[in-house]
Parts: C-alpha cells; sequence; structure tokens
C-alpha cells in the first residue's frame, strides 16, 4: 500500500477524529482484468496498440461518497513522474470502470475524467521512451464530491481530495515498447 495516502498531505486527522487520532484509511483491493498486480500491461492498452483504458475493478468501501482513479508513472523522466489518467467523482455504487471507454464524452455514470499529462481529458496509455516503467493505478474513496471540471489535473484532485481520503489502493503494472 502507498504509505503517502494513509495520512493524506495536511490532514493528521485530528481534524477529522477525537483526541487527535489519524483518520483510519481502508484497504481498497484494485485489479484489472487484463494484467495482474506488477505483470506486464498488453499492448492493446499501450500507444503501441489501440490505447483502450483497460478494465479497472476495486473492492467498495463503506460510506464512500464518490471514488477516484489516478494512473501515473513515477519512473518517467519528469520531477512529477507522467499522468496517464485522471477520473473522479465516480459514484459509490461503481466499482468498475469499464475497458476502452469513451474518450469525447462525458462519462454515463457522472463520473468525470480529468486531465492528463498530454493535457487531454481521457486515458493514454504507457508509452514509456526506453527500459521498462511501472504505471500506478491508484484508486481513492472519499467522503464527498470534489467540485472539480475535466479541465482539472492529478495535483488538483489531490489537492481537493486533502482530507476527505476514506480508503486507497493500487494496482501496479509494467510496459516496455517493444
Amino acid at each position: 500500500m502507498h504509505t503517502g495516502c494513509s495520512s493524506p498531505a495536511g490532514n493528521t486527522g485530528s481534524e477529522n477524529t477525537a483526541q487527535g487520532a489519524e483518520t483510519m484509511i481502508q484497504s481498497i483491493t484494485v485489479r484489472a482484468a487484463a494484467f495482474g498486480h506488477n505483470e506486464p500491461i498488453p499492448s492493446e492498452y499501450t500507444c503501441q496498440g489501440e490505447n483502450y483504458s483497460p478494465e479497472i475493478s476495486w473492492t467498495p468501501v463503506s460510506n464512500a461518497v464518490s471514488y477516484a482513479l489516478i494512473c501515473d508513472d513515477p519512473d518517467a523522466p519528469n520531477p512529477d513522474g507522467f499522468v496517464h489518467w485522471v477520473v473522479f467523482n465516480i459514484p459509490p455504487d461503481a466499482t468498475t470502470l469499464a475497458k476502452s471507454l469513451p474518450t469525447d464524452e462525458p462519462m454515463s455514470n457522472g463520473a468525470v475524467q480529468g486531465e492528463n499529462s498530454y493535457r487531454k481529458s481521457e486515458y493514454d496509455g504507457p508509452c514509456p521512451p526506453k527500459g521498462t516503467h511501472r504505471y500506478f493505478f491508484k484508486v481513492y474513496a472519499l467522503d464527498t464530491m470534489v467540485d472539480l471540471d475535466s479541465s482539472a489535473r492529478r495535483d488538483d484532485f489531490l489537492d481537493n481530495a486533502d482530507g476527505h481520503i476514506i480508503g486507497y489502493g493500487e494496482l501496479i503494472g509494467t510496459y516496455k515498447k517493444q
């Protein structure tokens, strides 16, 4: 589990619980239909294939008001990594994002796709310049909806989610250009 989310930045938990105890972050199990944890991502989900978004599912969190998913590559040469996908305000009764989500229209369940590092509000799959990179599919459960639109980027989401994350899990896939 990514330890940075057990106590979201700027929130010691004292705002949400008595006597300053940290807010308990529930564990979320994240799965992809096409690959397992720390396994290669099939090329159809990359720049060398159809660039489909993969089907991602997760275990539900009680009391979640919304979910969000961020896919990023910490191995990219950029100081902050490279963001491939941002989705937020996923309804609390949803526990799956389907394969090949539309890229040119709002999502039917009301979720919003924010901007990736290509400055597009859609999924853009792995395309590492060299070597094998890791791609973290991070799912967050929130106790609120975030007030953002499709121009929001990863850091905008994380700033708005600060103090509202009640669950977290991640799945790591890998990819190396052929």
